[in-house]
Formats: structure tokens, sequence, C-alpha cells
């Protein structure tokens, strides 16, 4: 029976993705089938492989699993593959022409559909076909995401998501609560907050923005200690969010809100429907009314006849806006998109791959500079995990597996992980810092 047999689930791509593959082995875990997620070896039964489609790199990337996993079948050590997610709900049936080792494809969200194929001929209840409120957590226990919306309104020049996942659909801010009442009886204590676009949440369902009721309601819920917001968008940024971070202690003063570029000019190729002084006075408000925030941003050179002028006004702003936390990509053409099929790609390779390097360094610059501004001050941290002779952990201002972290010597205490401590910080290089217990 398929209950014996073993799932190797493999999640490639972002935090999103991460939260429905833990959904699907929710699922698999109501129907008693056995799974592994992330294994640093196969079990040989069928490997699922949640993929990522958003650029080129991620879905090279995805592709590269595979044909890995394909490689692996034709030796017999893995008897099916089922490919699902973000490339396989976009290029479901050129994958299958391309690669037709693998046994099924399906959507971003075929996860019934993968079950009744799993257990062909069971009588499958229908409450077992909904998605369990108890999920499966596969990240540290003390921590998880919480996806609050699916797909995007948004429709940026450059961006695949829209085409990919559909219009924004928020979840109902009653089974979002609930979830995260459940997460806390199961230990979780930090919550990231995640969704394609955050500020948007509750205007679909509610006929207005709603985030800030929402992160006002979780951080009233006994248990959680904090809260992280990610991928909010700057136009129509609801400022109400700003007054629930000062009333809230658990609301980490993090806002991670991606703005792409300065120029107007780039801003407008984009369909950003922002300006640039537009994005600069948001920026003064949100460090004004959120004293000490920690603001990370996410930029793009090299987009569709970006200039060198442009891409100069581009460097000014990051060394004027000194970002707490800053990652940058350089633009890729994506089928499909209003971008690919309104405007040339004119930006040759090597000039985008200059422009990064250029902008990075000037960020990383400025990142050494804020983390040694830390040193011999004292920060709440909780601690993820063991790593050599250091213990790891992260303060409000640093969410998972993106920032840079807080080391403390081993021999410092007996410490737990999961567990909040008091830390100094010591010392500091360009991305983390390092601590001692006080």
């Amino acid at each position: 029976m398929m209950k014996k047999q073993k799932i190797d689930v493999i999640s490639m791509g972002c935090s999103k993705n991460l939260v429905d593959s833990e959904m699907l082995m929710s699922k698999f875990a109501a129907h008693g089938i056995r799974f592994f997620h992330n294994p640093d070896r196969l079990h040989g039964d069928i490997a699922v492989v949640n993929t990522c489609g958003f650029i080129g790199d991620a879905k090279e990337e995805s592709i590269n699993m595979i044909l890995s996993l394909c490689q692996q079948k034709e030796d017999g050590l893995l008897r099916k593959i089922f490919v699902m997610g973000c490339l396989s709900e976009r290029y479901r049936k050129e994958l299958s022409d391309e690669i037709p080792q693998v046994d099924c494809f399906y959507g971003k969200f075929d996860w019934d559909k993968m079950i009744d194929d799993l257990l062909p001929g069971q009588d499958v209840p229908t409450c077992a076909k909904k998605s369990p409120l108890k999920r499966y957590i596969s990240t540290p226990s003390h921590y998880a995401y919480i996806k609050i919306s699916e797909g995007c309104d948004r429709k940026c020049a450059y961006c695949a998501i829209p085409i990919i996942t559909g219009k924004h659909r928020s979840r109902k801010m009653e089974d979002i609560l609930q979830e995260v009442r459940d997460l806390v009886q199961q230990g979780v204590r930090e919550f990231q907050i995640i969704a394609q676009e955050l500020t948007y949440y509750g205007v679909d369902l509610y006929g207005e923005q709603r985030l800030p009721e929402l992160i006002d309601r979780i951080a009233d819920i006994d248990g959680v200690e904090w809260i992280r917001l990610h991928y909010a968008y700057p136009n129509h940024f609801p400022t109400a969010l700003l007054d629930i971070m000062n009333k809230h202690d658990n609301v980490c003063k993090y806002l991670d809100i991606a703005l792409q570029h300065i120029s107007d000019g780039v801003l407008d190729r984009m369909q950003r429907h922002t300006s640039k002084q537009e994005t600069l006075t948001l920026l003064q408000n949100i460090r004004r009314k959120v004293p000490g925030i920690c603001l990370r941003t996410t930029l793009m050179v090299g987009f569709c006849g970006e200039t060198e002028e442009e891409f100069r006004e581009l460097v000014k702003f990051t060394k004027e806006a000194r970002f707490e936390k800053m990652g940058a990509f350089a633009y890729c053409e994506e089928e499909g998109t209003f971008a690919e099929k309104n405007f040339e790609d004119d930006v040759p390779e090597s000039v985008k791959q200059q422009r990064l390097d250029e902008l990075m360094k000037v960020q990383q610059e400025i990142s050494s500079e804020i983390c040694q501004e830390r040193i011999g001050k004292t920060y709440k941290t909780i601690i993820d995990r063991k790593e050599g002779d250091y213990y790891i952990g992260r303060t409000e201002f640093e969410t998972p597996e993106v920032d840079g972290e807080v080391l403390i010597k081993s021999n410092e205490t007996d410490i737990k992980i999961g567990t909040f401590y008091q830390v100094e910080i010591i010392d500091a290089d360009e991305f983390d810092l390092y601590g001692r217990i006080v």
C-alpha cells in the first residue's frame, strides 16, 4: 500500500513556496503518507519537487534538480517523480514534452489531484481533502511563515508572478488568526508574515486594506513574541501599519519593502505606479514614525533602457538611503510580461553585472558601517541552531535565511535552541554580528 512507501518532498525557491510544501505535507500526514522534507538522501519511492519559476536562475536550478532526479530514476534509485509549483504551473506542457521521465506534472495548487493519484481507488473522505489547520512545520520549531494571500494585482512590467499565480486573493482574517493560535500551541513563537504583496491584503475580501488590523490582532495573541513583515509595496502603503509597530513590542521594527529603482524614468517603464519623490517621502515618513526601524529593500539594475545616468541616480540613492538590509539583482527578461512584449532588453549582460557588482559593493560598505554601530549594544536575540563553535541567533532586525546573524561562542553558557536571550554585541563584520549572553 502507498502508506508504506516514502515520499521525498523537495522545496525550491522562496518562503511562499515553502509554505505550499508544508501544506502539502500536512495533507500527506492526514492521509497517512510517510514523507521526508529536503532529505540528505532520497528514499527510493517518489520524489515531489516544488519548483520555482520566478527568474532565469531559479528556473535553471529547478530544471537541474528535475534532471538530477531523472538520472537517479534511470539508475533505479527512485521509482517516480512528481513536479509541482510555479515552473510546472507555467510550463506544464513544455516540460512534459521535454522531460518525459517525469511521471506527472501538477500545477501550483493541485494538491488534491496528487493525493488522488497517490491513493488510486481509495475512498478518501471529503474532510481529509481539506487542508488541515494543523500545519506541518519544516522550519525550526520556534518560527514559522504565515502566508496571508496568493497572487498579485500589481502587474509590474518585468514580473511574471501575476501570470503564474493569478490575481490577488486574501485569506480570511479569522483563518489566519486561527492558524497563528494553533502554531502557538505547537510551540511557535516567531512569525514571518509573507505574501507576494502584503499591503494589498484585504482589498479583495473587505473592500479596503486591512493589514494593520490583521497585524494588530495577531500581536494580541498570547504566545506571539515576534512578528516580522515581508514584501510590502510602496504605492498606497498603509501608514497605519507604522502605528501598529509602535503600539506592540512584539511587532518587530523591521519592514521588507521592495523599491526596485529610484529613477522616475525607470519606475515609469517598470509600471511601479510611484515616483522618486513619493518614494523619498515614504521612506522619510517610515523612519520618522518608527525610529530605529530596520528597512530591507530589493533593487534592480539593467532594466530595459536603463541609462548610465539613471544607474548613477540609483547608486546615489542607495548611499543616501542607507538601507540596513538590501538585495539586488540584474534584470532578466521573462516571457509574457509587459516588458518582454513592449521593450527591448538592451542593456548588455556585462554592463548589468558591472552595475550589480558596484551596487552591492556600495551596500556592503553601508552594511559594515551599520554593523559596527551596533557593537556595545544589547538586543533580545533568539537562538536558531548550533554550528561548530557557535550558537547562531537573530535579533528583531534579522529574518531567517536572508539576513546576517548573531554568532555566540558555544562555551559562553548553557544556551537552548528556540529561546530568547539578551545578547551584547562585541564584534561585527560586513553582515554578521558576534555577541555574548548578558
